[in-house]
């Protein structure tokens, strides 16, 4: 009993759910037309009533007829005699929710079934000195006044007319000659299916006779009591789906928006998001992209504070090197010991500049690419500029040759941040390349996760990179100058800038080192492998 209390508190919407709320508010609210529509309909049963005045038209030709034979004369006027119309219509079985009434052809009422069989109306009249008050705003209840105005929009204009009409104007037609019929309201608020036929012995009308039926709201009442388990059943229904969907909609979303609020108050610390890849709905991609989210905030977070450290470990190299020659400075005896402590300061001032040049880049890498607009360009001539502009330079080290093994050299990307990365790969590869070397730029085609990709290879004659370092160069501020390379001279950021613009391509960037046929190190190689977009 316990554990069923607990689970039925579980599954109850807390008040402060506004989701829940909502959910609960909409699902009655739809309920609610429903049912006020089903009721609205009772109000309007069209065969029931048709099949009512059906009977009651019958009753009342039969009526009629008998009058017009028994009751009547037709010399030296047509007239209807009162006294034999009462003695028949006492004769006549009239069922006891009907009424039927006769007037003469001047509108006079000759005779009332309800006074021939002693049948009475009582009304409870207000004590003396009150006014009277409205019958049909008094017998009619707010939700019977609610429901008649929602049942008019479903009446035809014939109906709600005949709905207004009183007896005496439904005389007067049919003392014209007209057959009426119908349902009018009673003053009491009562509906009465009523018909109203002329008496003719021939042709001249010498009176009217009206039956009418006070059984149409017994009727519809015991059709709406009818509804009222349909209606019950229909409303527990709701509350179980609202709660549902309370439970499988608003209570996940409660349960990640907390999550939320406790990592923006962890202050760093990993929270974990609610686990929610076992649903296949748009509430589990919801928690799965949340969580990723997270997760990547979580690096990016991860990343800044180790750029941090790297940076402030970097910066303190040459700043150590400026403060111990300026602190000797002072101290030197001869000019050429101050011009080489003096030469000391400005490398490192150079340093430090290019150092703090590199890192501002490499810190709006993102920023840069979040700007720039996605779109296709062609790779192979991007590559060709590239070449071109290299060789056409002063006191370049090595020749680039471009193979191109490909037709459609077309990437989806960003133009600028990769043309910075063969920059990179370019420069790094000119540097450990020997006096007179080439490098080669191969474009050719290749397959990643099973979508068509576009590898450029840049291979150099250099050294090559150590086995236990070809993972290391795309870190931060790493760096191996060749032999004779001045110190300080390259930050190394370079290729952990080419790493990062390339996997922000959903691409990929390796470093290897190039075999001789005899098996040793002829250079170095790196591949840049991006997705190939597709040509118009």
């Amino acid at each position: 009993m316990r554990r069923a209390g607990t689970v039925l508190r579980n599954l109850t919407p807390r008040p402060s759910s506004r989701l829940a709320q909502l959910i609960l508010v909409a699902n009655f609210v739809a309920l609610g037309v429903l049912v006020a529509g089903m009721l609205a309909l009772t109000e309007t049963r069209r065969g029931l009533v048709n099949a009512k005045l059906d009977s009651l038209r019958a009753q009342g030709e039969l009526i009629a007829n008998v009058l017009a034979e028994g009751a009547s004369d037709g010399a030296p006027a047509p007239v209807l005699r009162n006294d034999d119309a009462r003695a028949i219509l006492r004769q006549l079985y009239v069922p006891e929710e009907s009424r039927v009434l006769v007037f003469d052809k001047g509108g006079q009422i000759v005779a009332d079934s309800h006074l021939l069989a002693d049948v009475f109306e009582e009304t409870v009249l207000p004590p003396p000195g009150q006014p009277r008050p409205d019958l049909a705003n008094t017998a009619r209840s707010l939700p019977s006044r609610i429901l008649d105005t929602v049942s008019n929009l479903l009446r035809s204009p014939e109906e709600r007319a005949a709905l207004d009409r009183d007896l005496v104007d439904e005389v007067r037609q049919v003392i014209n000659g007209e057959i009426v019929a119908g349902v009018r309201r009673e003053a009491d608020g009562r509906r009465v299916v009523s018909v109203s036929i002329p008496i003719q012995p021939v042709r001249a009308v010498v009176g009217v006779v009206t039956i009418e039926s006070y059984d149409l709201d017994r009727l519809i009442e015991a059709e709406r009591r009818a509804l009222l388990p349909f209606i019950l059943i229909a409303a527990l229904v709701t509350t179980m789906s609202s709660l549902a969907l309370t439970v499988f909609i608003a209570r996940p979303v409660r349960r990640l928006a907390r999550a939320a609020r406790e990592a923006r108050r962890a202050g760093g610390r990993r929270v974990k998001m609610p686990d929610l890849r076992s649903r296949n709905d748009e509430i589990g991609e919801l928690g799965v992209a949340l969580s990723d989210m997270t997760e990547a905030l979580y690096d990016r977070l991860d990343a800044i504070e180790s750029f941090a450290a790297d940076v402030s470990h970097e910066l303190k190299n040459p700043l150590t090197s400026i403060r111990s020659a300026a602190e000797v400075l002072p101290n030197a005896r001869d000019a050429e010991r101050r011009d080489k402590l003096l030469a000391v300061i400005l490398a490192d001032v150079r340093r430090l500049d290019r150092l703090i040049s590199d890192i501002s880049r490499a810190s709006r890498v993102d920023a840069e690419l979040a700007r720039e607009d996605v779109g296709r360009f062609d790779l192979a001539g991007l590559l060709s500029e590239l070449a071109d502009t290299y060789n056409a330079m002063d006191g370049r080290r090595a020749e680039i040759v471009i193979e191109r093994k490909v037709r459609n050299g077309l990437v989806l990307g960003r133009d600028g941040p990769l043309g910075q990365v063969f920059r990179n790969l370019l420069d790094n590869a000119m540097t450990f390349s020997p006096e007179g070397g080439k490098v080669w730029v191969r474009l050719v085609r290749g397959h990643r996760n099973g979508r068509p990709s576009l590898l450029v290879q840049v291979d150099d004659e250099g050294p090559g990179i150590p086995e236990a370092n070809l993972e290391t160069v795309f870190q931060r501020f790493y760096t191996e100058r060749p032999r004779g390379a001045a110190f300080g001279t390259h930050s190394g950021l370079g290729l952990a800038i080419a790493r990062q613009i390339v996997e922000a391509h959903g691409g990929r960037i390796t470093a290897s080192n190039r075999r001789a046929e005899e098996g040793g190190v002829a250079g170095a190689r790196f591949t840049v492998e991006l997705p190939a977009a597709t040509a118009d």
